[in-house]
Formats: C-alpha cells, structure tokens, sequence
C-alpha cells in the first residue's frame, strides 16, 4: 500500500517566502504544523492508501487527462483558513480565479471517479495548504495576522505538469516522493 496524491507542485519564490516566514513567526507560540517550501503544492486528488496495483489505473487516467490542457499560469494570492475562526483547521495560500485550472481538476476528479476512485464530497478549490493547526493561544491574534495577508498578491507560477506522488509520514514529517510525472500539451 501506498498513500498516494495527484498535485501540481509549487516552488515559492522569494516573495511567498516572505509571507510564509512572516507568518509563521507571528504564530510562534500556537500550534501549527507548517508546511516545508519544499513541499508546497496544489492537491488535484487525494487517494490515500492505494495497493501498488492502482497506480497503472491512475496514471492512464492522469495522462489521458492532463495531455488535453496546454500549459498554464497561476497566481498565488491571498491566504485564509479552513474551518472557523472559532477552530480553525487550515491556513491556506490561495489560488486567483483560473478556468483552465478550474477545468483541469473538475475533469481529473470526474474521470478517476468513472475509473472507479470516487470524488470526495468537497467541491474542487485550488490552494495551497501552508499549515495544519492543532491549538491555537490567541484566536484574536491569530485571525489578526492572517487578516494582514488575506489580500496579498504572492508570485505567478508557470504550470506544465502533473503528479502523481506518494506520502511518506514520518515523526519529522511528510517526505513526498515522485511516483509518475505527466506533462501537459505542448
């Protein structure tokens, strides 16, 4: 078994960075597992564990997908959280307004569903997660920070493929390893 992913990945330039560290600096005395930079991504579909025998299933359905799209631009913008600003769950780098990604992750969610890898009950919302947060001291602090990066601008990134990755967990964290990779039409 192999706890598997699809998700385009992100390299953070330098402005992004900037808000990250920010960020985790003023929430340094709550508990939030961060995200490694090295790790960021956007999650297209999350498999779980999946036995070894999937993974030729997946990948058909990932390339027969990702080859209709041409390559595309996003932008990183904003930052918010999932759950309540009672309990918050999440905080999240956001993702502007994209049809082409929009489409790209609604038609991979709906094929690996026929495929027989059913949609969660969540609707798709491109993001990307910065930190999970299990306390947090002060809730007014907390929600004044991320108030001061809510209408953020971060950096564009240029998207030209997919991947399918597996998720290691360890006590230092997620190691993400690349199982397959799927480019997108040129």
């Amino acid at each position: 078994m192999k706890r598997l992913f699809v998700a385009i990945k992100i390299i953070p330039d330098e402005n992004s960075l900037r808000v990250y560290h920010s960020l985790k600096q003023a929430l340094i005395f709550d508990k939030i597992r961060w995200v490694d930079p090295d790790n960021f991504h956007i999650t297209l579909k999350f498999f779980g564990n999946t036995t070894e025998e999937r993974i030729p299933d997946i990948s058909n359905v990932v390339q027969n997908t990702v080859e209709l799209f041409k390559p595309l631009n996003i932008e990183l913008k904003n930052a918010g959280i999932f759950g309540s600003s009672y309990k918050p769950r999440v905080i999240w780098f956001g993702i502007a307004e994209n049809k082409q990604l929009t489409e790209l992750g609604i038609n991979l969610l709906n094929n690996l569903n026929d495929a027989g890898f059913p949609k969660d009950r969540q609707n798709f919302v491109p993001h990307l997660t910065i930190g999970r947060i299990t306390k947090i001291t002060d809730k007014q602090l907390f929600m004044k920070e991320i108030e001061k990066v809510k209408n953020v601008f971060f950096q564009k990134s240029k998207i030209d493929k997919v991947i399918l990755f597996e998720s290691i967990l360890s006590t230092h964290g997620p190691t993400y390893k690349v199982i397959n990779s799927f480019p997108l039409k040129n």
